[in-house]
């Protein structure tokens, strides 16, 4: 039997039954400020996760950039690599905090992503070539690349992490999505191995967890008026906030599958470290949710779990420990079973989401270039 010391600090427990928390947000108050390094101390946190979106509040919400990038811009710089110098300050500051944690865990743990340009996610050798540009400008062994699971996302992380770039992929929301960047991961190590490198190229596979239960609760709401009977009715109502923890415990099983097969413990034998799953986008949309019902649902062992603020804080204040990742695993099943007899088709729900999200980020991308713009005839 397996007992687990309860610790004081939930955050903290997670770490006792194998799961990483990571801090879904970066700025440069939270480097100045000295809050995030408080945070590994007094939380346990083992990594850190930006995005666009992140870094278009951060500098458009606060006037913390207006030093640098005065300093910038009297050196002549355009206004994307303005951008990309004041996010590279940050990644860099935010490696360094992580790197005791980072060498105490021989490189597999203590990592910080950076994203490439969403503007390159349907294009492949792009996305390759700045994805090298930004690992050799970070310069940080425990910085992470990140690159969306796109068709065109696919060979390109397969070729990063064949050149030994650590690599976070994101924007996958399906099991197909999934298995793809599994296989990608292990043809990378392949492509390392035949060329007699060290297998020590780390990733993580960013699975989003509450826009799938958005889009399907929304989809199971618009059938609700036309069910036709009580126990119709019930049944469609029982299905609200399930799709999403259902499709998340499925992937899990796929990732213990894939681990642990005879091809990737050929590769684990010489050192290769398996792709963890990173439980990505686990705040909680619906108010009628419980606010950590996404962190507490997904507790398992070699899993990551990048939280934005303040579902961290929630989780300090309330949140419950358990190993709950591989419960109820039939009815997960059952679920998608249901969802396919209401006539919601999965693969276009999760296609839409991976469009949608790569969208979103593109736009924030703009959003973020044309606030340092204003910001640049201000400073």
């Amino acid at each position: 039997m397996n007992l687990v010391t309860k610790v004081a600090n939930p955050l903290v427990e997670l770490q006792l039954y194998g799961q990483s928390v990571w801090h879904d947000n970066i700025s440069r108050n939270l480097l100045d400020s000295g809050k995030l390094q408080r945070l590994i101390n007094e939380d346990g946190l083992r990594g850190l996760t930006s995005n666009p979106t992140i870094f278009e509040k951060a500098i458009n919400g606060s006037s913390d950039y207006d030093a640098s990038l005065k300093s910038l811009l009297a050196q002549g710089r355009e206004v994307k690599e303005i951008y990309e110098a004041l996010a590279i300050e940050d990644i860099q500051r935010a490696s360094d905090l992580f790197r005791p944690i980072f060498n105490e865990a021989a490189g597999q743990d203590g990592f910080v992503s950076l994203e490439v340009s969403p503007k390159l996610a349907q294009k492949t050798e792009e996305t390759i070539q700045e994805a090298r540009r930004l690992w050799k400008r970070v310069n940080r062994p425990n910085v992470m690349i990140k690159v969306p699971a796109t068709p065109a996302g696919i060979p390109a992380i397969e070729q990063l992490l064949g050149e030994g770039i650590n690599i976070n992929i994101t924007m996958m929301f399906s099991m197909d999505h999934y298995i793809q960047v599994a296989q990608a991961y292990i043809r990378g190590l392949e492509i390392l191995e035949r060329s007699a490198r060290l297998l020590t190229v780390s990733s993580v596979a960013s699975f989003f967890v509450s826009r799938v239960d958005t889009l399907v609760d929304k989809l199971l709401e618009e059938r609700l008026p036309k069910a036709t009977s009580a126990p119709k009715r019930k049944e469609i109502e029982s299905l609200l906030g399930k799709t999403a923890i259902a499709n998340s415990r499925l992937v899990y099983q796929k990732f213990k599958e894939i681990f642990g097969g005879s091809r990737f413990l050929a590769l684990k034998g010489k050192g290769a470290r398996v792709q963890r799953p990173l439980w990505a986008s686990t705040s909680t949309k619906n108010p009628n949710y419980r606010d950590v019902l996404y962190v507490e649902e997904l507790i398992g062992p070699d899993t990551v779990d990048t939280m934005p603020p303040a579902t961290i804080d929630a989780f300090r204040d309330h949140g419950r420990v358990r190993p709950s990742l591989e419960e109820n695993l039939e009815e997960s099943r059952q679920v998608f079973s249901k969802l396919a007899k209401l006539g919601i088709n999965m693969d276009d729900v999760t296609n839409k989401l991976q469009n949608d999200g790569v969208k979103l980020f593109a736009d924030s991308f703009d959003t973020l270039i044309d606030s340092i713009t204003a910001k640049m005839s201000k400073v």
